[in-house]
């Protein structure tokens, strides 16, 4: 979803507005962002920074370092393919290089066509049916690399 730079200064505004009392109000205000847009646009750090007497590197700071903020706007379908170690223990590294080699995009990143975004997560807390993916709100487990080549596919039958 695009913006424009007014829309886009009146939602940061209304935003900071409504969280200004709350204590620590950074992160509640990129997530209500995030919610409104799918992401943080690059040209709303500069007004955030200005309405929070913050400044650009401590938004950009706390952006970068939780995973749920994103920049860009993502893919139609977000997967998130779990990194921990039950799940590495299980082929998750195996499932990782056939997602990454499927989609034919890295982490982090979103297919061409603008459907998929693939994101690494840290845990599911579907450990005891590792490998686990998580597409959108719905986790799949035990999933090999025939699996995820179904999940996908069917999605991708959808559009």
């Amino acid at each position: 979803m695009s913006t424009s730079a007014e829309s886009l200064k009146k939602l940061v505004e209304n935003t900071v507005d409504r969280h200004r009392e709350s204590v620590g109000p950074l992160m509640p205000v990129l997530h209500s962002i995030q919610d409104a847009l799918g992401y943080v646009p690059a040209e709303a750090v500069p007004l955030l920074a200005s309405a929070m007497n913050l400044s650009r590197a401590e938004i950009h700071g706390v952006m970068s370092f939780y995973h749920d903020f994103r920049s860009k706007p993502a893919g139609r379908h977000i997967i998130h393919l779990c990194r921990a170690e039950a799940c590495q223990s299980m082929g998750s590294r195996d499932l990782e290089v056939h997602a990454r080699t499927r989609l034919g995009i890295d982490f982090g990143e979103t297919t061409p066509d603008g459907l998929f975004t693939l994101e690494p997560v840290y845990c599911l807390g579907n450990c005891a049916c590792s490998p686990s993916i998580r597409i959108g709100d719905e986790t799949h487990a035990r999933v090999s690399t025939e699996k995820f080549d179904t999940l996908i596919a069917g999605l991708e039958s959808q559009e």
